[in-house]
Parts: C-alpha cells; sequence; structure tokens
C-alpha cells in the first residue's frame, strides 16, 4: 500500500513540474487516484480485469457520467506513467472496456435581457451608494462583472489575474488558462475601459501591493466563492429568479458571439477550448436561434402570391 502511495506522490510530482497541470488538476487526479488505491486494497498495481471492472461498476453507482470519465482518465494515466517509467509492463485498463454514452448537456444560458438588467441593476446600486467604502467595493463588482462578461473567462481564471497580466493602456489582458495556456483578449468597449481604469485607481495601493487585480474586503485575492456570493446578491436585489453563475456567463457569451455570426473557430480562441469540439456544443444552444431567422427572415416571406390555395 504504501509503495503505491509513494508511486502516486511521484506520479503527481510528474505532473506538476514536467506536465505543468494546473493545480486543481492535481488536486483532483490525486483524489481519484486514493479513491482507487482505497478500492483496490490488495495488489493495487496490477488489479485483475475482474476488479477493474467492479471498481468501475462501483462509480457508475455514484457518480454522473462526466466525472466517472475523468476518474477513470486519472488512474488510466497514472498506469500510462508506470508503463512509460518501466515501473510496470502493462496498463491494465488497456484491456477494459470503458466506453460509455454520456447524455449530452447542453450548456446553461442567461438570456441577453436579463443580463442587461443584471448589469443595469449594479450601476443603479453605484450611483445610490452611501458611503465611499461602498462605491468602493460596488465598483469592484461591477469591474469584475464587465471583464467577465467582455472576455468570457472562467472564474478561476479572472479571481487569479494579477495585475501585471492586465495592461489598461493596450487594452489588452493575458488569461491563463488550464494547463497553464496562455491567451490575449482585447478589451475595447470604452464602459468596460472607463470603469476597469476607475476601480484600478480605487484600488491602487492593495493592487500594488498584492499583485493581485481583483481585491477582497480582507486586503487579499477576490475568490471564486465571494464572487458567486456577489452574483446571487444582485441577481436578488435586480428580482432575477433565475439562479445565476459565473460559468453561466461563459456560455452566454459564446452564444451570443456565435447567434452575432462570429465564426467558431474565433469564439474558440477566446474562450481558450483546446478543441473544437468543446465550442461545438454552443451550435445546439443556437437552434433557437435559426428557428426564429428561419422564420422571420427567410425569403420566402417576401412572396406574395394571390392564390396559393391548393384545389382539393
Amino acid at each position: 500500500m504504501h509503495v503505491s502511495q509513494d508511486l502516486i506522490n511521484q506520479y503527481l510530482n510528474y505532473c506538476i513540474h514536467q506536465k505543468n497541470l494546473d493545480p486543481k488538476t492535481v488536486k483532483a487526479y490525486r483524489i481519484d487516484l486514493r479513491q482507487f488505491l482505497n478500492f483496490v486494497a490488495t495488489d493495487p498495481l496490477s488489479p485483475s480485469k475482474d476488479i477493474l471492472n467492479n471498481y468501475i461498476s462501483s462509480l457508475h453507482q455514484q457518480y454522473q457520467p462526466k466525472s466517472i470519465k475523468r476518474k477513470i482518465a486519472s488512474v488510466k494515466a497514472f498506469f500510462q506513467y508506470l508503463k512509460y517509467e518501466d515501473i510496470s509492463k502493462n496498463n491494465p485498463f488497456d484491456k477494459v472496456n470503458i466506453r460509455f454514452r454520456e447524455p449530452k448537456r447542453l450548456p446553461r444560458t442567461i438570456p441577453f435581457a436579463v443580463i442587461e438588467v443584471f448589469m443595469t441593476t449594479m450601476y443603479k446600486e453605484l450611483q445610490l451608494s452611501k458611503t465611499p467604502l461602498q462605491r468602493k467595493y460596488i465598483l469592484r463588482d461591477i469591474a469584475a462583472m464587465e471583464l467577465l462578461f467582455a472576455t468570457g473567462a472562467r472564474i478561476s481564471e479572472l479571481c487569479s489575474l494579477e495585475f501585471k497580466d492586465i495592461d489598461l493602456s493596450a487594452q489588452r489582458i493575458l488569461i491563463w488558462g488550464k494547463g497553464a495556456k496562455e491567451r490575449v483578449l482585447q478589451i475595447s468597449n470604452p464602459d468596460v475601459l472607463k470603469i476597469l481604469h476607475e476601480y484600478h485607481v480605487a484600488f491602487q495601493n492593495d493592487i500594488s501591493s498584492t499583485g493581485w487585480f481583483f481585491i477582497n474586503r480582507l486586503h487579499t485575492r477576490f475568490s471564486e466563492e465571494s464572487m458567486r456570493a456577489m452574483i446571487r446578491r444582485y441577481a436578488k436585489q435586480a428580482d432575477i429568479p433565475l439562479h445565476m453563475t459565473p460559468h453561466m456567463f461563459r456560455h452566454s457569451v459564446a452564444t451570443l458571439l456565435l447567434d452575432a455570426g462570429v465564426d467558431i473557430r474565433y469564439i474558440q480562441q477566446i474562450l481558450g477550448h483546446s478543441s473544437i469540439t468543446t465550442t461545438q456544443i454552443y451550435t445546439h444552444v443556437s437552434l433557437a436561434k435559426q428557428h426564429s431567422i428561419l422564420l422571420n427572415n427567410h425569403p420566402r416571406n417576401l412572396m406574395h402570391i394571390d392564390d396559393c390555395h391548393i384545389p382539393e
């Protein structure tokens, strides 16, 4: 058992220092591998086919298909590493059928009109702020939401932004995505730039001392959970019944860009997807837009035929 744990630690160090994986990804790997190790109590380095099938069956009883696929992929990658390092001769998962259907879940989006009401509420709160401190933090909230909507960034990417990654004069932002992959996005909307400038001036001391761009009330990094709570608070103030999450804003940006006719390859780059397949799920969401176009804009609607009744 201890030998296997040592090998897992060795593998995770490899993931951190050589594969340069995101810390959250490595944390998920650690959980998945520990879970596998606990299930396969005897001979964890050479599990039989029956044991692996039982392990996969146990996962199906506890988790959703997406989580199951990730957990199996984590363990399979670990055994592949052992094979590569000549620690193990074979990857036991190579002989196990792990294919199963995963139901396609369309991304949940926020209607544009709802986003507009949400943002309008935030700006109204800024106008009604009673103290400089209250105004300062509402300014932070608006700046964070404007940048979230402007870039379609993941919440983790936004909250981990450092000031050195943002060039307001060049209207450019460097985002570090999954697997430490970087992408540069342009911020061209004048209202967004204005609020970012105002926010930077208000928080300049904290930003300079910490290096983080978005700051909380404890004068350190604005956390993902704080941002989720902030969205819930303003949604309640705006009387929006929809449960809104930061990731829904990301989905909405992609869908709205696609509806506007932006090429899906550009959307892939903006969102930082490594595969176009991930981005293509938004084409399904746009079927409603397609229906509206065909219903209202099809050239058949321009035809005026005096007698189009078909005789019986």
